[in-house]
């Protein structure tokens, strides 16, 4: 790596992912559901007490929720519009129609005093994403998801080893869905899985996931042949995913808790620029323990951003923003509609820049970056 240069983003490697996948070949594993995506559909099963079931992306898991909650054309999902397309897709792709709501000032979650206003007679679902791996409240959404009989599915794409309350994201909805792309915590390059909550789910689940067949059923010798049995695809990864990914995960722990002290040390050192009212740092409820997925700071406008990226491309800094709103793009205008004005998501996305965070990033490294904030700001 150019010492000039930082990255917005470096893939961490543990160590043990060559070895991992070199012995998958030598086994003659390189299909779906082998020895390590047994090792990897355990580890996520204790992280979040529900039955997971491995996928090639969280597009995929995502898609796969909305299969299993029988999405028709007409059906509408409440979501944000402060998010990746993906969140949208999913239904999209079954003809629902996503209805976005306004997020939050503080965590940039979704509003949840929002959504009673947002549902009609067609409402289905709930989509909260856990913004930057910070939870939304859970609590009054899943309260609200209960009283008007709608399912909820945690875009949890950003949260591994995050929590609310102390229960982990992904496991609060009826389903959930995580990333293990190379931008998130802990990587596989692609790939995801899926979290399912609701017992009612398991099975049809799996059928879904294997191309719409009981192949599942019958490798666990409960059936003595699979056939076609319902809708599907194929939404799992081969073996060398989930050997990547294994390794990935039996360091989940250290990775966090390395990103942590970095997200601090950006926090300690950039809250004096936010006494004095020329950025606003990340805000982390006190009943939410986040992960440290990225490291944002919110500008006082979208001039005052651009500057500041200008300043980070001159130094060869790869900071950026983020989401494009959904609802302001011209798929959202075509196949979803908005719920009440979008002040705070449309604000948001014009002020904010998201700063270089990643396992290995050094404290010189960080003291470039903020050194770049302050000259620019003060």
């Amino acid at each position: 790596m150019d010492d000039r240069h930082i990255p917005f983003n470096w893939p961490h490697l543990t160590g043990k992912e060559l070895e991992y996948i070199a012995e998958s070949q030598s086994k003659g594993q390189l299909a779906g559901d082998g020895p390590f995506t047994k090792k990897c559909h355990a580890w996520l099963s204790e992280q979040t007490g529900s039955k997971t079931l491995l996928t090639h992306s969280c597009t995929a898991a995502l898609e796969m929720a909305a299969l299993l909650l029988d999405i028709e054309p007409g059906d509408e999902i409440i979501m944000p519009s402060y998010t990746f397309v993906s969140t949208a897709n999913a239904f999209v792709l079954r003809g629902g129609v996503p209805v976005f709501v306004d997020v939050r000032e503080d965590t940039l979650n979704l509003n949840e005093t929002l959504l009673e206003s947002a549902m009609t007679s067609r409402t289905r679902a709930i989509v909260p994403v856990h913004y930057a791996g910070v939870a939304c409240e859970m609590d009054t959404i899943l309260s609200i998801a209960s009283q008007n009989g709608l399912a909820v599915v945690e875009d949890a794409a950003q949260g591994i080893m995050a929590t609310y309350k102390g229960r982990p994201l992904g496991s609060l909805g009826d389903l959930g869905a995580f990333s293990f792309h190379e931008t998130k915590n802990v990587i596989s390059g692609e790939g995801g899985a899926l979290i399912v909550n609701s017992p009612a789910l398991e099975g049809r689940s799996e059928i879904i996931r294997e191309k719409g067949t009981d192949r599942s059923r019958f490798f666990r010798g409960e059936v003595d042949k699979y056939s076609w049995q319902d809708v599907g695809s194929s939404f799992l990864p081969g073996e060398i995913i989930a050997a990547f990914l294994w390794a990935q995960l039996e360091k989940a722990r250290e990775i966090t808790d390395a990103r942590l002290r970095c997200w601090s040390r950006y926090h300690d050192l950039l809250a004096d620029l936010e006494a004095k009212g020329v950025l606003r740092r990340p805000c982390v409820p006190e009943d939410c323990d986040h992960n440290a997925h990225m490291y944002y700071i919110l500008l006082d406008t979208k001039e005052a951003r651009d500057a500041l990226l200008a300043k980070f491309r001159q130094a060869d800094v790869a900071s950026v923003f983020h989401y494009v709103p959904l609802h302001s793009s011209p798929a959202g205008q075509r196949f979803g509609r908005t719920s009440g004005p979008l002040e705070i998501t449309e604000s948001a996305a014009d002020r904010l820049l998201r700063l270089p965070l990643w396992f290995g990033l050094t404290e010189q490294q960080q003291d470039r970056v903020v050194g770049i904030v302050k000259a620019e700001l003060c």
